[in-house]
């Protein structure tokens, strides 16, 4: 079983580190109230919410065509709008099928307000990415006992690529004109 963390509240990692990848997958859920689906979770509009339906646990899955590098998840919640819809304990597991997940993280919230970011590297410092086509949410427990839960969005960050360096081009330009020029197309 991997680490169990305390509430994860710690900051994003910088921005120009990541990029979203959440667009490069399939999103499906276990369940969904009608009118409140997975579409909701990617709208970048926090009004709106998934909300599940049905027995925990309720799971998100993030599926690629590819495997994937895998830097960081962010989920978006509200305790003071979701109240007993709020995750209390979610688990993050990857794998290449469903066959094969492997819990990365568990994360106990109390009463969380914002965006939760969540590593999913190896350890929070290492520089090293885990790799899958396969990235679940699983929302373990709701506060005040809540059967159903809301997300209001979630966002999946892989490692922003040096195309430069992955080219085995040894300097770093820091102005736009040495860039230009720095690979042959």
């Amino acid at each position: 079983m991997a680490e169990a963390e305390a509430a994860t509240y710690e900051e994003g990692e910088d921005e120009e580190e990541k990029r979203e990848i959440g667009k490069l997958a399939v999103w499906t859920v276990t369940s969904a109230k009608p009118g409140n689906g997975v579409e909701l979770m990617r709208d970048d509009n926090l009004e709106t919410y998934w909300q599940s339906d049905g027995a925990q646990p309720h799971l998100v899955n993030i599926q690629f065509q590819k495997k994937v590098k895998l830097q960081q998840i962010a989920i978006y919640i509200d305790f003071k709008l979701d109240e007993s819809y709020t995750p209390s304990k979610i688990s993050v597991r990857l794998g290449n099928s469903f066959h094969d997940l492997r819990e990365i993280r568990q994360v106990d919230l109390e009463e969380p307000v914002g965006w939760i970011y969540i590593s999913l590297r190896p350890n929070d410092s290492s520089s090293v990415f885990l790799r899958a086509y396969l990235v679940q949410v699983a929302v373990l427990a709701s506060h005040q006992n809540g059967r159903d839960t809301h997300m209001r969005q979630v966002k999946i960050y892989g490692p922003r690529t040096d195309v430069v360096r992955a080219m085995g081009h040894p300097m770093r330009f820091t102005s736009e004109e040495f860039n230009m020029y720095a690979t042959i197309r």
